[in-house]
């Protein structure tokens, strides 16, 4: 994979984690009652996204080959 690539796929995923924090921000104030578990959800994805895109690269390195 180039590097050109990788970095349009690093930049793709701090949007989405951006936006995903920004959407998170927002409906806490829509609805407070379910504020906690939006951020939970945020908090989650935080961690499940980049981990999901490693184990991508992983696998397309290991196929390529």
């Amino acid at each position: 994979m180039s590097p050109k690539i990788k970095r349009i796929a690093a930049l793709l995923g701090v949007i989405v984690l951006v936006g995903l924090y920004l959407i998170t921000f927002i409906l806490a104030f829509v609805d407070p009652t379910a504020s906690k578990d939006w951020l939970k959800a945020s908090i989650v994805c935080t961690i499940i996204i980049p981990v999901f895109f490693y184990a991508y690269l992983l696998v397309y390195r290991n196929l390529k080959k």
